[in-house]
């Protein structure tokens, strides 16, 4: 289990697959609260043909450390960590927060990214005021409720009481401040109207019951990009653990799409 120390935090992470260079290194980036395991079915499958890395976020999962403040910073981790295993170029995954850091990356530094993926991501927060109102009202119950009734509604009409469980009290284990600071910083995150200045080949997985980052806000960014592919899954926001098998086969589509 390889980790790497960077600025006061040391992040574990997975490195697999072949070294050759050919075909571009897949880098994974999981959501708020999540882990690195939230890419399991993927990291599977791909890493037989092609370099695969997935990291826990800083504070998350296996790695340790907080203190950031914005998804900028969390993105200086990522490129960091790629700088470490001399990975100059990727092709990028990220879901929910995970695809804000990914966006920020390709805005930033995109001759370090090749194609891009985003999954139940978008460019910027955007509530009505009913749900403004209940998010900011669901800040001030305790901790662990507030993590709970969001990570239960996270998930489509259906799935199966324990594995929600299971991932509402894995979420719970990520740290009160790191929670709460990355919570204010997906608020703040508004890269929608550069969208169009990413040229790279981009695929939108989204589900359709996502209700934490609607559809139609995917959709109002995908109009935005030049050369975007849009699919539509039958799932919540939590796309790679409702129907993992599916979000593997549009990632294999569109990774040997010409």
């Amino acid at each position: 289990m390889p980790q790497l120390d960077v600025d006061g935090a040391t992040l574990t992470y997975d490195d697999e697959g072949p070294r050759d260079g050919e075909p571009t290194p897949l880098v994974l980036v999981h959501g708020w609260t999540a882990n690195r395991h939230r890419w399991d079915h993927q990291m599977t499958h791909f890493a037989d043909a092609r370099r695969v890395i997935r990291l826990d976020l800083r504070g998350h999962g296996e790695s340790t450390g907080g203190g950031v403040r914005t998804i900028a910073e969390l993105a200086r981790d990522v490129l960091a960590l790629l700088d470490h295993l001399k990975v100059q170029r990727a092709v990028l995954v990220g879901h929910s927060m995970g695809g804000m850091i990914a966006q920020t990356i390709a805005l930033d530094h995109p001759e370090r990214v090749e194609r891009l993926v985003l999954v139940n991501s978008i460019g910027r927060m955007a509530y009505s005021r009913g749900r403004g109102l209940l998010m900011a009202a669901s800040t001030l119950v305790p901790f662990k409720l507030f993590v709970a009734a969001n990570i239960q509604r996270a998930f489509a009409p259906g799935h199966p009481r324990e594995e929600i469980r299971a991932h509402v009290r894995a979420s719970a284990d990520t740290p009160r401040e790191v929670v709460m600071t990355l919570y204010n910083a997906m608020r703040a995150f508004d890269v929608l109207d550069r969208a169009g200045e990413i040229q790279v080949p981009t695929l939108m997985i989204h589900g359709y019951h996502d209700i934490q980052l609607p559809v139609r806000q995917m959709l109002r960014m995908a109009k935005a990009y030049p050369d975007a592919v849009v699919r539509i899954i039958d799932a919540g926001h939590e796309l790679p653990v409702e129907r993992p098998a599916e979000l593997t086969t549009a990632l294999d589509r569109f990774l040997t799409a010409a």
